[in-house]
C-alpha cells in the first residue's frame, strides 16, 4: 500500500507543473475564444467589426465576448451615442499576445513540416 501511495504522490508532484498549462489553457482554450483574443490584438473593435473579421454567428460572438470579460481577458466599453459596444484586451489579454506570437512562430515552423511529411 505504501509504495502505490508513493507512486500516487510522486505523479500528483510531477503533473503539478502543467496543472497551470492546463488550466490557461482551459480559460482560453476554445477555438472561438482564440479567435477573438488574437484578432483583438490590433486594438478596440465594435462588435459588428469583430464579427466580420471572425466570421463568427452573432450568438458565438456575444457568447465568447461575455466568456472573456467574464475571465477578465477582455474589456467591455458601452458609448451612447451613437449606441455602439467597443471590446478591447484587458491587460491579462494583452499579456497573451507573447504567447500568441509564440504559437505563431511554432506554427509556421513546424505545422507546414508536418503537412509535407
Amino acid at each position: 500500500m505504501s509504495s502505490m501511495s508513493n507512486a500516487v504522490d510522486e505523479t500528483v508532484e510531477k503533473n503539478a507543473d502543467a496543472c497551470s498549462v492546463v488550466e490557461a489553457v482551459e480559460q482560453i482554450g476554445s477555438q472561438w475564444r482564440l479567435v477573438v483574443l488574437h484578432d483583438l490584438q490590433d486594438g478596440e473593435k465594435r462588435f459588428n467589426e469583430l464579427k466580420r473579421s471572425t466570421g463568427a454567428s452573432s450568438r458565438t460572438l456575444s457568447r465568447v465576448l461575455d466568456d472573456l470579460e467574464d475571465a477578465g481577458l477582455v474589456n467591455r466599453r458601452v458609448e451612447d451615442r451613437p449606441i455602439a459596444t467597443y471590446y478591447s484586451l484587458a491587460e491579462k489579454g494583452e499579456r497573451l499576445c507573447p504567447v500568441f506570437d509564440e504559437l505563431e512562430r511554432w506554427a509556421d515552423d513546424w505545422l507546414e513540416t508536418a503537412a509535407d511529411d
